[in-house]
């Protein structure tokens, strides 16, 4: 296991447990100190210390549990004060498209230009998937809206949950930024017919082949929010690594839905209605640092790091989500998956079926990374989603 420290600090309790992970013991007696505002190990003539970020302070006569895993390290439980997180940590997506202004979407996964200079008039939510049903249930005359479908007019914006839909069927850029292939060579024309069959409304980027969305009619795209990047056309853009750029969005998805729907189960299915995860999420207020170890005698805990940056002997601090997870591949968990699917208080996310399977090696890294008393919890598996 590697060396350094883990340190998992819930704002909402104002606790924290820190894990001095085995490597840096070396096996000899140690001698730990805990400050307010730093941690430090000496061990077999070797000193590891860590300075905490600002805003963060420890109380060390709260220090409880210490406890020796072999093959782990230390456990330590302890009381702490820290900065509640900024209000734009978490952002929904109504919040990042603005009507009257210019915006441009890129394909997240290689920054090729899909829709450009696209302003709307209008920004407006969608109801929930099941919103039909609850009509069927509360009105006592027939369903008014059983015939209509909800679909974007041409300066329209309609967000859903986990994705968004444009109109395209008078878009000057349809035929640059829409002819995209699907899974049988074809091209996806958007002023033909409405495609029939699920390979050929699958909207690919036109360089890298990565899937963006589908059409749900004949001027009418769905784009997933884990495959297209949106930014005002006035700004800058840059790439962000794909796995940093998945769990992030899906983590906002998780602390948006669970805020207002009260719901906290999610099943994560992909485009071909097959259901790849259930989550459970345990707590969306963590502050997660991490201490990985180096040959240098002192590192600092970077407020805004998003990577491991030797340069500071490498450490990292993410906002982030504890999930519990279950993977639902090639039957797994099949019997509490249909009991899940069945249940109404459950909600159920939809991710191109790539992305589902991204995700979960995503969870399943976070999972291998903690020292392994920290990964299962009720027969649940244990993760981060880092924001």
């Amino acid at each position: 296991m590697a060396g350094g420290f883990l340190l998992e600090i819930r704002r909402g309790t104002q606790s924290a447990l820190l894990v001095i992970r085995e490597a840096d013991l070396l096996g000899r007696p140690a001698d730990f100190s805990v400050a307010a505002d730093c941690l430090e190990v000496r061990s077999g003539g070797r000193c590891e210390a860590a300075a905490l970020p600002a805003g963060v302070r420890l109380a060390p006569s709260s220090c409880r549990g210490l406890r020796h895993l072999p093959g782990e390290g230390l456990h330590l439980r302890m009381r702490l004060r820290c900065p509640p997180p900024s209000a734009d940590l978490v952002f929904t997506l109504r919040e990042s498209l603005k009507p009257q202004k210019n915006y441009i979407f890129y394909c997240q996964s290689c920054g090729d230009i899909i829709v450009k200079d696209r302003k709307f008039l209008r920004v407006l939510p969608l109801p929930s998937e099941n919103w039909s049903a609850l009509v069927e249930e509360w009105c006592c005359h027939p369903n008014p809206f059983a015939r209509s479908t909800l679909h974007p007019q041409r300066d329209d914006c309609f967000l859903g949950d986990t994705f968004f839909l444009l109109n395209s069927g008078n878009e000057s850029h349809v035929p640059e930024s829409l002819m995209c292939c699907s899974e049988t060579g074809h091209h996806a024309s958007q002023s033909g017919p409405k495609l029939k069959t699920k390979e050929n409304t699958r909207v690919i980027c036109k360089r890298c082949k990565s899937m963006l969305g589908e059409t749900v009619s004949s001027d009418t795209v769905k784009y997933f929010v884990t495959e297209v990047i949106i930014r005002p056309s006035e700004g800058s853009f840059s790439t962000t690594p794909r796995s940093q750029f998945v769990q992030s969005m899906v983590a906002q998805c998780l602390v948006e839905l669970s805020s207002a729907k009260s719901t906290f189960r999610f099943t994560i299915k992909g485009d071909d209605g097959k259901i790849y995860i259930l989550i459970w999420l345990l707590n969306s207020d963590t502050l997660l640092v991490e201490s990985l170890g180096s040959s240098s005698s002192h590192g600092v805990f970077t407020l805004f790091g998003d990577t491991l940056m030797p340069s500071s002997g490498p450490v990292g601090m993410w906002n982030a989500v504890k999930v519990l997870y279950q993977p639902c591949i090639k039957s797994r968990n099949k019997d509490l998956a249909d009991a899940w699917e069945n249940d109404i208080g459950i909600h159920p996310l939809k991710f191109p079926s790539e992305t589902c399977l991204e995700l979960l090696l995503i969870l399943g890294l976070s999972t291998t990374s903690l020292p392994p008393s920290l990964r299962c919890m009720n027969s649940f598996q244990v993760a981060f989603l880092k924001m």
